[in-house]
């Protein structure tokens, strides 16, 4: 399967309404190479009793990205994809966190959980907040500020 690729662009949401970027998956002999580049991330701020950045960072369930009335945008994506029923930190869909640099995040890291074609028609969501890799089953972190449904390219 070496040399498959999918992509993503992300749809922001009413949280978010500056935030741009995409991902690319690439496959490589052992794993995905994971490649993502947004603009126009929020301000670090705690705010009402809320942290907003560093922004977790996951694939979802479901390749919907509806924004909905925009209180909670982004539920129609499902929870984080978990197919192999793992606790929260090693479902195949948790990813580091995106630093905010003056709302820009770049970031590449590898990944040996899934391969480029398991994951096309999936959604790919960045949260509000920092994702603790612990609670179940999403990690408390916050409202989703973009979607993108992952392509093959």
């Amino acid at each position: 399967m070496y040399g498959n690729r999918a992509a993503a662009t992300f749809h922001s949401s009413p949280l978010a309404p500056e935030l741009t970027g995409t991902v690319d998956f690439i496959q490589q002999p052992y794993g995905v190479e994971v490649i993502v580049q947004v603009e126009g991330l929020p301000k670090f701020e705690v705010k009402n009793g809320s942290q907003i950045g560093p922004h977790g960072f996951h694939i979802h369930e479901k390749g919907v990205c509806e924004i909905g009335n925009g209180e909670k945008p982004f539920t129609t994506a499902g929870e984080h994809w978990n197919p192999g029923n793992q606790p929260h930190g090693n479902h195949a869909g948790d990813f580091p966190v995106l630093f905010s640099n003056h709302g820009r995040a770049r970031m590449i890291f590898f990944t040996d959980k899934f391969e480029v074609h398991e994951i096309v028609g999936k959604a790919v969501i960045i949260h509000q907040g920092p994702d603790d890799y612990k609670s179940q089953p999403s990690g408390g972190s916050g409202l989703r500020l973009a979607c993108g449904i992952i392509e093959e390219v």
